[in-house]
């Protein structure tokens, strides 16, 4: 699930995505502030567009936003309130979240490409990376296997040139988040971010 509200750029909307579904096959619904968006053949729901978002609870962030208990009575009560009787399936772990870069080693067939071992916390994850700046000892951000990012793409279990990787190390640009630094290659956190905790989180505290 990805969360994404920005007053100043899209109004007092917060758009919530649950799953990849391309634009062709892509409908919306409405029902008063709530608009669904869903599959056209098997009506599963891929999303929802929570117009007036702040009138039903406090949103507190900018861009990507962290699913806070207080984003989750908003959606909750908005459905509720717009006549959707449907029961939202909150994820039980954050996707996005802070990894430590163990060590990293040159791909084996690609010379612009690392691959890195990344501590997420409860497990160490084999990630290949493109960005020229990813290095042993760096804090990071980790799009951990099943994460949406905010274009759509979904972060899937893959190879790249024959090399297994297990998620994405993240830049800023891919996340976009709301005031972050605007250097190329992946985004380095400092000292202050906590080893597999949820990044977004930490991020808007």
């Amino acid at each position: 699930m990805n969360i994404f509200y920005n007053r100043k750029g899209m109004g007092d909307t917060l758009l919530v995505s649950l799953k990849e579904i391309g634009r062709q096959k892509r409908s919306v619904e409405r029902k008063g502030d709530v608009a669904r968006l869903y599959h056209t053949d098997s009506g599963e729901t891929a999303g929802f567009h929570i117009f007036r978002a702040s009138s039903y609870g406090e949103v507190g962030q900018t861009g990507m936003a962290a699913l806070t208990s207080s984003i989750r009575n908003l959606i909750t009560t908005a459905l509720k309130q717009n006549g959707w009787n449907i029961e939202v399936e909150f994820p039980a772990s954050p996707s996005f979240v802070v990894g430590f870069v163990k060590e990293r080693k040159n791909h084996p067939d690609a010379d612009k490409l690392s691959v890195c071992q990344v501590d997420t916390g409860e497990e160490t994850l084999q990630i290949v990376c493109g960005a020229a700046n990813v290095d042993k000892g760096q804090k990071v951000v980790v799009a951990k296997p099943g994460a949406f990012m905010p274009s759509g793409m979904k972060i899937k279990k893959s190879k790249l040139r024959g090399v297994s990787s297990n998620g994405m190390i993240c830049s800023a640009k891919e996340l976009v988040l709301d005031e972050a630094p605007k250097e190329k290659g992946i985004l380095i956190l400092d000292d202050s971010y906590v080893t597999g905790q949820d990044f977004l989180a930490q991020f808007h505290q």
